[in-house]
């Protein structure tokens, strides 16, 4: 990707790129929120794609923002964000993103660089912008066509969305239930990494447009079936942000079907080190960790795994027996604020928060570090990691949603 477009962007397109980094620095989200609301004006049926749950919380244009400033930072080594790229990749491809749509958002993000910045947009600044767009948006492109023919061309592989029956219901926790989906027409299931996450495509009744929603696998690749386990969000059934994970927990039973994509995601445990392993989870943030931990147990029997939990108490905390009976290293749960029973089994191992200096008590600092959860407590593992000096190759994460900062 950097060699092509530093050889197709001239240096006066790259250095007026560059001249706009302060201004996309002060008005990048501006820039984006009216970017959406023009292009879902004018192409509702867009609505199917993104969610719109994102775009009320303002997260969707906050991450474009970050992502079209980056893209202007590293105009002239758009190498620096081939990882970032990807990673969106995964996303576009798992909500069936397809070539014909990139028109349509340039001309709308163009317009909305020059509607918002007034005069200030200069035609140099939205002619240099037009060609950038096109570089990037023809990289995406070229990446996607692999992803899909990746997930089409392996053993059970498809594209689209395909059927499948909600075979099992359980119910791990106060907040989370996990659905066991096997395909309706009966042929292969295609495996996936470790920490990988299917899009669902719910089409509720009453709602006007489908809403598509990423969850992790929870189980280890392998099995006749898949596993998501989702957390009911608070809210009532009609409010956005609980809208396709109530629908799921109260309204979808054994013997449903559902629309799902092929698994999807860069967030995967790498099998090719043998280095420990250490999984850090906060709430929800288990459900990518369970896979990968459950696949350590089977794969590679030989490798230190600790599996890190952090819960409010033992009542929201899901799979709490298996972590308690593990057999693979060691399970260590930390509950914010245990209740009686909790007190009384005595099976958690600590009290309040994590610290750095009893992560270092746990773990070596030479491990593989795989981390998820709530955004303050990503920040927080984050920040001990680093000043740990773990280097950045060996911290990985994940966010549910929109990419963050950390």
């Amino acid at each position: 990707m950097s060699t092509k477009a530093t050889e197709i962007l001239d240096q006066q397109t790259k250095k007026t790129i560059k001249a706009t980094v302060p201004v996309l620095a002060e008005h990048g989200e501006a820039i984006t929120t009216h970017f959406y609301k023009r292009m879902f004006e004018d192409h509702p049926q867009l609505k199917h794609i993104f969610n719109q749950t994102h775009q009320r919380a303002g997260d969707q244009p906050k991450a474009l923002a970050n992502a079209v400033y980056a893209a202007a930072q590293y105009i002239d080594q758009l190498g620096v964000i081939l990882p970032r790229v990807k990673q969106i990749a995964e996303k576009h491809r798992s909500l069936n993103v397809k070539p014909e749509h990139y028109p349509i958002v340039g001309e709308y993000l163009l317009k909305a660089i020059k509607e918002v910045l007034g005069s200030a947009a200069t035609d140099d600044i939205i002619q240099a912008w037009g060609k950038a767009y096109g570089v990037i948006a023809d990289a995406f492109i070229d990446v996607e066509k692999e992803l899909y023919q990746e997930a089409e061309q392996q053993k059970g592989g498809w594209t689209g969305y395909r059927l499948f029956d909600v075979v099992d219901k359980v119910k791990e926790s106060e907040e989370i239930t996990s659905f066991y989906l096997e395909p309706k027409d009966g042929k292969a299931l295609s495996t996936y990494k470790p920490g990988q996450y299917l899009t669902i495509k719910a089409e509720i009744p009453g709602e006007t447009y489908t809403h598509l929603r990423q969850y992790s696998l929870s189980d280890a690749p392998g099995k006749p079936y898949y596993r998501i386990s989702v957390k009911k969000e608070r809210g009532f059934f009609n409010h956005p942000n609980g809208m396709v994970s109530s629908w799921l927990h109260d309204q979808v039973n054994p013997g449903d079907s559902i629309p799902v994509s092929a698994p999807a995601g860069d967030f995967h445990l790498d099998n090719h080190t043998e280095r420990p392993l250490v999984l850090i989870s906060g709430g929800v943030g288990l459900t990518p960790l369970m896979s990968m931990w459950k696949y350590a147990e089977r794969a590679q029997k030989d490798r230190l795994v600790h599996f890190i939990h952090a819960a409010r108490n033992g009542r929201v905390h899901a799979f709490k027996q298996e972590m308690e009976e593990a057999e693979l290293g060691t399970a260590h749960l930390i509950y914010e604020k245990p209740d009686k029973e909790d007190q009384a089994k005595g099976l958690h191992k600590s009290e309040g928060y994590m610290t750095l200096d009893w992560l270092k008590s746990i773990a070596s600092e030479d491990a593989e570090f795989y981390f998820c959860g709530p955004e303050g407590f990503m920040k927080a593992v984050y920040g001990m990691l680093d000043r740990w000096g773990i280097p950045e190759d060996r911290i990985h994460y994940e966010f549910f949603g929109p990419q963050g900062e950390l």
